[in-house]
Parts: C-alpha cells; sequence; structure tokens
C-alpha cells in the first residue's frame, strides 16, 4: 500500500516497559492484516523478553484506531487462517505480563476488540468507544461477543452492540469498560507511571496472578477458592530479596 510507513506497530522499551504503538496515524491506525503481523510479531518477541516486564498498547498520531480497515474487508483480506486475528488478539491476552491499552481519541468495533484483549483500559478524557458491526451488517470474530459482556455485563453489551451508540470516556469508565479517564495534556505521563508502578513489581507474581485469574474466570467462587489453594504457584525466587529491602527501609 502507497505510503505506508515502514513500521506499522513500533516497539519502544523504557524502565522494563514495551510501548507498542500503531503506526498508521494517517489513516486513524486502521487496522490491517499487516497490522496484525507485526502486533503478532512483537507478542511472540516479548513472551520470551525477561526483560520487559509491563506492555502498553497506544495508538500514534490523533487516536488509538478507529478500527477495522474497511477497505480492507471491501477488497477481501487474505489471512493465513480462520479465526487468525481472534488467535493473536488471545496470544496477547495469555500473555504471562500486564497488558494496558492507552486509548485517547477514537476506538472503535475491531480496535475495541483489540483493546478488550488487553487487561485493562486507561482512557484520555477525548476517548470514545463504540461497536459498530450491525451499522455495517458484519459479525464479530475477533471476541467482542465474548470479552465487551465479561467486561461490562450482558445487558450493557446488547446495548452497545445493538446500538452501535458511540460512548465518550466518563460513560466507558462508568459502566467498567475503562478503569478510569485522564486530561489528555496529561494522559501520557500518567500511562507511564502507571506502567512503571506495574513494572517494579514482581514479574513472577504478575504471570502467575494472569493465569490464576484467567483459569478461574466465570467459576462458582467454592471452585474458585479451592483452585486458588490446591493450584498455588507460591512465592517467587524475587520475595526475600524484595522483603528484605523492604524491611531495611522501614
Amino acid at each position: 500500500m502507497a505510503n505506508e510507513p515502514s513500521e506499522l506497530v513500533i516497539r519502544n522499551d523504557k524502565d522494563g516497559c514495551a510501548w507498542l504503538t500503531l503506526n498508521r496515524p494517517d489513516k486513524l491506525n486502521s487496522l490491517t492484516v499487516g497490522v496484525f503481523k507485526e502486533l503478532r510479531g512483537h507478542i511472540l518477541d516479548l513472551r520470551a523478553d525477561k526483560n520487559i516486564h509491563c506492555i502498553v498498547l497506544r495508538g500514534a498520531g490523533k487516536c488509538f484506531s478507529a478500527g477495522h480497515d474497511l477497505g480492507d474487508i471491501a477488497e477481501g483480506e487474505e489471512v493465513p487462517s480462520r479465526g487468525w486475528h481472534s488467535e493473536t488478539l488471545r496470544l496477547m491476552e495469555k500473555l504471562p505480563k500486564p497488558v494496558i491499552a492507552a486509548v485517547h481519541g477514537h476506538c472503535y468495533t475491531g480496535a475495541l476488540e483489540v483493546a478488550l484483549a488487553a487487561d485493562f483500559i486507561i482512557a484520555a478524557d477525548n476517548a470514545r468507544f463504540g461497536d459498530t458491526h450491525a451499522k455495517w451488517a458484519l459479525t464479530p470474530v475477533w471476541g467482542m461477543s465474548q470479552r465487551l459482556p465479561r467486561r461490562v455485563g450482558i445487558a450493557t453489551a446488547k446495548r452497545l452492540m445493538f446500538t452501535a451508540d458511540m460512548i465518550g470516556a466518563d460513560e466507558a469508565v462508568r459502566i467498567g469498560l475503562a478503569e478510569y479517564a485522564v486530561p489528555l495534556d496529561k494522559f501520557d505521563a500518567e500511562v507511564e507511571a502507571l506502567a512503571r508502578r506495574i513494572s517494579e513489581n514482581s514479574v513472577y507474581s504478575h504471570a502467575a496472578n494472569k493465569r490464576l485469574l484467567d483459569a478461574t474466570d466465570g467459576r462458582h467462587l467454592d471452585a474458585g477458592l479451592q483452585w486458588e489453594v490446591m493450584e498455588s504457584e507460591g512465592v517467587g525466587p524475587d520475595m526475600k530479596e524484595r522483603i528484605m529491602t523492604f524491611t531495611k527501609k522501614s
């Protein structure tokens, strides 16, 4: 495609955190097979990178992403396999490290499906979210029908999916889609501070906690409590060092 940037997803590492930036700003970071291929490559690399404790996914320019590139849909995409996009997002979701979706501006449909595959969403106050599958006579195959109701509840998910309404950051926070909203001029600093706080904590605990939460999501409480005890991964190799550092400061 003419005038495409050489990197569709840019990775920058800082202080134990990897920043992945969707990089089609002239196209509002709309999502193509090429974008997903690069995102998937970074995900696979990050799984084995012991120097990275946290990941932030964001968009370049005016927004996070306007969603799936409708031009690509109309022309017919060549995907490596059936369910490949969904599989890519599941690989991101199952990374043994916290993943933050930092959303400013547009976050529609396919972009929302990408953001929902992160552990949680932080929104700039200009963020706008929506699911427009029904507007274009499409149905979700990247995870919307599964992740959205788990995040906001079945009735709210139905409302958003049936109406194709756009909602702002405050409403996204109110319904539990985003964790909290930050003024746009303070957004980058807040996300960086949040990522730093996460990166300072135990990578062992992060990985174990993600596995625990994933394994027990939706289970009956007693079954989940039993799993927590019986399948406990115990303490990490840095436990004594962390406690000693704390006690020396006290």
